[in-house]
C-alpha cells in the first residue's frame, strides 16, 4: 500500500467533505468499495470508536484507517492528508475574504455550502443507522434486520429525548448493553 496513494485519497476526502468529521463517512464508504482497505462493518466500528475518543471524528477515523493500511506511517499520513485541504483553503480564504466579506457572491456561496454540509451529515447518519440496524450479509430476513440493536436504538433515543443527559452517559449505556447482550 503506497503512502502516496493513501495521502491522495484522504486529501480528496478532506477537500470535499464539507461539514466536519461525519461528512467524511460517505467518502469512506466509497473508499471501502474502491479498495480492500476497509469493509462497511469496519467503518461502523471505526465510527463508534472515533466518536468516543477525544478529537475530531474525521481525523480519528482517518488515523485508524491509515494505521490499518500502512501502520504508524499511515496513521500519520492519512490525518495529515485529511486536514491539508482545510489548512490550505483557510489560509487562502483568510487572505482574501476580509476584503470580500460583504460581497453578495461570497454570501451566496456560503449560503449554498450550508445545505451541502447538512446533506453530507444526514447521509452519514443514514449510513450509520443502516449499518447498526441492517445486516446486508445475512441470508434470511429475520437475520437481516437487527432487532435487538433496533430496540436498543429506540430505548436510547427515548432516554436521550426524555432525560437530556450528557452523550457519554448514553455511549456508556450502549457499550454496557453491547457487552451484556453480546451485540
Amino acid at each position: 500500500m503506497s503512502l502516496l496513494l493513501l495521502y491522495i485519497e484522504f486529501f480528496q476526502i478532506g477537500l470535499f467533505a464539507i461539514g466536519g468529521g461525519l461528512a467524511t463517512l460517505p467518502f469512506l464508504y466509497k473508499l471501502a468499495e474502491k479498495y480492500d482497505w476497509l469493509s462497511i462493518e469496519m467503518i461502523g466500528n471505526i465510527q463508534a470508536v472515533a466518536q468516543t475518543l477525544p478529537g475530531a471524528i474525521g481525523v480519528n477515523m482517518s488515523a485508524y484507517t491509515g494505521f490499518k493500511c500502512s501502520g504508524i506511517a499511515g496513521a500519520i499520513i492519512a490525518p495529515l492528508a485529511l486536514i491539508s485541504p482545510s489548512i490550505i483553503i483557510i489560509v487562502i480564504i483568510a487572505k482574501i475574504l476580509h476584503s470580500f466579506k460583504e460581497n453578495n457572491v461570497v454570501k451566496a456561496v456560503f449560503s449554498g455550502l450550508r445545505p451541502a454540509a447538512g446533506g453530507l451529515i444526514c447521509t452519514a447518519g443514514f449510513f450509520a443507522l443502516r449499518l447498526s440496524l441492517y445486516n446486508a450479509e445475512a441470508v434470511n430476513l429475520s437475520e437481516k434486520i437487527r432487532f435487538r440493536e433496533g430496540i436498543l436504538f429506540v430505548v436510547l433515543l427515548f432516554l436521550l429525548m426524555k432525560f437530556k443527559k450528557h452523550p457519554i452517559v448514553y455511549i456508556a449505556i450502549a457499550g454496557i448493553a453491547g457487552v451484556i447482550f453480546k451485540f
